[in-house]
């Protein structure tokens, strides 16, 4: 989408388009495009506004019933904040004293609108002329004009001596083709410039990828990794006056949907620690514990061990052995029924005794690919088991196990 394109979408005919597309996305495209192209809408026209249709059906699930009356890319969806998340983000900063923000590589606006929700005046900067566009367009569809406004532009040239804080989401992915950047110098803005904005503002929030290396994070910084309903979805470097602790996992769970008025009510849990504890190592036992990926990330199983309390049974593997359940919000729990050393051929054959015809497989630390397995075991039968492939005292193990319901 360019300028032009975009600038169509907003007058009345775009917005007819719009509305026409959103009674058809999620269709045949064929039959979609024929349909609005016989409504009168130009070619070119209904294209776009299909593409914003499908987008828009696409992001219900991170943005609710905002995403109806947003402008959205492809690559700039992908990598912006689930609301849920932007808002809690956005109520840390509020109750830090944050009053005016910087944020710098702003994408779509998904942060930035989440700090004007709660009351604080943004000022975005984003280099994509067409990215910057839509930003703006979508803080005047939230009503938001007055606390979020956009400029397109360098963010390393930002005078960040007007804000008292500064929150930036460098793009890790490349122009036009979307393709993942690994290399954090290759980031817009780069690492650098990223890292060294919390020697400039006392006060800096960065966004990374959850896969981030430990050996990037600033001394002194806290680094926080976010999941939701189980999956692990960003991290973030919290520095300066905002650091409170060196590691925090913070694990949402599945929830209400986001209301009309875009409120989340998914129950949050936060567990911190240093991210260098050592848990102890002992035997497999009758309960296992499957650690959420931000604890894992964060390095804070050693202090989930210690509240469980369990053990690991290979220093390496983040499963957690216990002889009792313990509800916790931070892992899931099962039962362990049997533990047998990795061997196909004895694995099928007790499956079969016990008619196990559905298996849930789930593995750390084990080479072999789940769905190859599945197809290698040729279950048959009503039953159904869950599988762990791991490692105990570096043998190749599997666990036989039941869910633990609550």
């Amino acid at each position: 989408m360019d300028l032009d394109q975009l600038a169509a979408l907003r007058t009345p005919e775009g917005s007819a388009a719009l509305a026409a597309a959103a009674e058809v996305a999620g269709g045949d495209p064929l039959a979609a495009a024929a349909r609005l192209r016989s409504a009168g809408f130009p070619a070119g026209l209904a294209a776009a506004a299909l593409t914003q249709a499908e987008l828009r059906r696409r992001a219900v699930g991170k943005f609710g019933p905002e995403a109806a009356g947003m402008f959205l890319t492809r690559p700039g969806l992908e990598q912006a904040t689930r609301r849920v998340v932007a808002d809690r983000r956005a109520a840390r900063l509020r109750a830090a004293g944050v009053r005016t923000l910087a944020d710098l590589a702003c994408g779509l606006g998904a942060d930035a609108l989440a700090a004007a929700r709660a009351g604080i005046r943004v000022y975005g900067v984003e280099a994509d002329p067409v990215t910057a566009a839509m930003a703006a367009a979508n803080g005047e569809a939230a009503g938001l004009a007055d606390l979020f406004t956009v400029e397109c532009g360098d963010a390393t040239a930002f005078d960040v001596t007007r804000v008292d804080a500064v929150f930036c989401d460098p793009a890790r992915r490349t122009t036009g083709t979307g393709r993942r950047i690994f290399d954090p110098n290759a980031y817009s803005p780069p690492w650098d410039f990223v890292t060294g904005l919390a020697e400039r503002v006392p006060r800096t929030v960065v966004k990374v990828a959850p896969g981030l290396d430990h050996a990037l994070i600033p001394a002194g910084a806290e680094a926080e990794w976010v999941s939701v309903a189980g999956d692990l979805v960003e991290a973030a470097l919290w520095c300066g006056e905002l650091a409170e602790v060196p590691r925090r996992a913070t694990v949402l769970k599945e929830g209400p949907p986001l209301n009309a008025s875009g409120s989340g009510a998914a129950p949050c849990h936060q567990l911190t620690g240093t991210g260098d504890a050592e848990a102890p190592v002992g035997a497999v036992r009758r309960y296992v514990y499957d650690p959420d990926p931000a604890v894992v990330r964060a390095h804070l199983v050693a202090e989930l061990a210690a509240e469980l309390p369990a053990t690991l049974a290979d220093p390496s593997i983040a499963y957690l052995y216990a002889d009792a359940p313990v509800a916790t919000p931070f892992a899931r729990c099962l039962e362990v029924t049997d533990v047998l050393p990795f061997s196909l051929k004895r694995l099928r054959a007790l499956l079969r005794e016990r008619q196990v015809g559905r298996v849930e497989i789930l593995k750390r630390g084990s080479a072999l690919e789940p769905e190859q397995l599945r197809r290698d075991l040729k279950l048959a039968g009503k039953a159904a088991a869950s599988l762990m492939l791991t490692r105990v005292g570096g043998a190749p193990t599997v666990l036989i196990c039941q869910p633990v319901p609550g």
